[in-house]
């Protein structure tokens, strides 16, 4: 298991945490070694542009939003070089980079998930279903009484 690995179950066990990634595939957004503050994330909330935490084919990310398949619940994920790394599910997206070395990350803290589990898709609300109202049942008519004669 990899330092990224290790950091993507902190975040979906609910923890904010602070790492240096290395490597040079989102220069200029996050350069070898800075320090990046990563929170749980609502991935319904995604868009383009957003830097997560995510698992694609196997290997965990940190890299960005580059598109976004709400009807499939899925993001594709992509270096800032231009290489594809593919679509991912939002089941498999972590956190969203909060900050940079403390620079905050514009419109990230507001995508943030502050509840142990990720928004599901709404669901719509059923239309209640009118209850009908009883009809009375008739009151029999009493039947003729007979009258003996003598």
């Amino acid at each position: 298991m990899g330092m990224l690995d290790a950091q993507a179950e902190r975040v979906r066990a609910g923890a904010t945490v602070e790492f240096r990634p290395t490597g040079t595939s989102m220069v200029p957004l996050v350069h070898s070694r800075q320090r990046v503050r990563v929170a749980p994330v609502d991935p319904a909330l995604l868009e383009p542009g957003d830097i997560v935490l995510a698992r694609v084919s196997g290997t965990v990310y940190l890299h960005l939003v580059t598109a976004v398949d709400t009807a499939r619940r899925r993001v594709r994920i992509s270096n800032n070089r231009g290489r594809v790394n593919g679509w991912t599910g939002h089941d498999r997206v972590f956190g969203i980079c909060l900050a940079v070395n403390d620079v905050p990350r514009p419109g990230a803290a507001a995508k943030v998930r502050t509840t142990g589990t990720p928004t599901p898709t709404p669901t719509p609300t059923p239309t209640p279903t009118p209850t009908p109202t009883p009809t009375p049942s008739p009151t029999p008519t009493p039947a003729p009484t007979a009258t003996a004669t003598p």
